[in-house]
């Protein structure tokens, strides 16, 4: 008998929910849409527009990978005024069923999903092990995550790293920091500057410090304009001095966050760079400056650059997470 299977991937910028069935011939996606997430009040909203337009009679399981801690089955997502509950959702889509993860837990699952061929490396040197994995991923905030190997599979972990303090590698990142601390006197966290908006906040950050001139095409955005997005434009299509060195900051400081990851979790097994940004700037990535700033840690550079480093190339892997989490534990 088919099973039916909600899931999600709810994310401050956009929200993408799928319906999946499950057979005897394994998961199909059957139907999907995408939703600006700042144009609901709640995420019921979102989830009875979804379900208005797709026939069905009812729902086996379904699992939401969130951008906020998951704790006791309710999460107040980080970047949206949302509260969602697993009780809530248990009475919209009628079914006990019911599994909220982290968003990057459910990233974590859906990388064991991908083919390799969905991956590009960025450590020649790096082995592929039988040990724990590390997952990192830049998007509208950043997210942290561990695949934990307890000898014969793997469990996802969410956690909330992104929140944590940054650590200047460089003077160059020296001086950011004390830039930083102006805005954020309370706190500066890794993620305001290794995530969308952070790209800009890097660019702002080295056109005051007087690294170039800024381009006319930044000082001219059309309203509605993602400024970050531009940035990157900049760097990859019209080669601005600004803009290269802002995608060439930002990508050391993933490096060198990426590396702090896998020594935190000792992921010797290797690690996932998920999110948005990542295959958007790979050129940035793969000239070999992320890959100094991962193994720039001293006694353990040894060990570093041993560890695999891959870039997922599929965007919707939270959503492919969520998905095959709920075919292999709510039903």
């Amino acid at each position: 008998m088919k099973k039916m299977i909600v899931a999600g991937d709810i994310g401050g910028t956009k929200t993408s929910i799928a319906l999946y069935e499950k057979s005897a011939e394994g998961l199909k996606r059957v139907h999907q849409e995408l939703f600006a997430s700042q144009g609901f009040a709640d995420f019921s909203d979102v989830v009875e527009q979804f379900l208005a337009g797709v026939s069905l009679s009812r729902v086996d399981a379904a699992a939401f990978g969130i951008a906020g801690p998951v704790i006791e089955g309710k999460c107040h997502t980080t970047n949206l005024p949302w509260m969602i509950t697993t009780e809530a959702l248990q009475k919209q889509l009628q079914t006990e069923n019911i599994k909220l993860l982290n968003d990057l837990e459910a990233t974590a699952y859906g990388m064991l999903c991908l083919e390799e061929d969905q991956f590009v490396s960025l450590n020649p040197n790096g082995m592929q092990k039988k040990a724990n994995r590390a997952v990192i991923a830049a998007g509208t905030g950043l997210g942290e995550a561990m695949l934990y190997w307890d000898g014969s599979s793997f469990h996802p972990i969410g956690s909330e790293g992104g929140h944590c303090d940054f650590a200047p590698l460089t003077r160059q990142q020296d001086q950011l920091l004390k830039w930083l601390r102006n805005r954020y006197p309370s706190h500066v966290s890794i993620e305001r500057i290794l995530s969308g908006p952070g790209i800009f906040t890097l660019y702002q950050f080295l056109s005051e410090s007087g690294f170039a001139p800024s381009a006319s095409f930044m000082e001219e955005l059309p309203e509605g304009t993602d400024p970050s997005a531009m940035v990157s434009k900049g760097a990859l299509e019209y080669k601005d001095p600004l803009c290269m060195e802002t995608l060439r900051l930002f990508a050391e400081i993933y490096g060198a966050e990426a590396g702090n990851l896998a020594l935190k979790t000792l992921s010797l097994g290797g690690v996932y760079i998920g999110g948005g940004i990542a295959p958007k700037i790979l050129p940035f990535l793969t000239d070999n400056v992320f890959l100094e700033a991962f193994t720039a840690k001293g006694r353990f550079e040894t060990l570093l650059r041993e560890i695999d480093v891959q870039v997922a190339m599929n965007s919707e892997t939270a959503l492919l997470g969520s998905a095959n989490y709920a075919a292999d534990h709510l039903l």
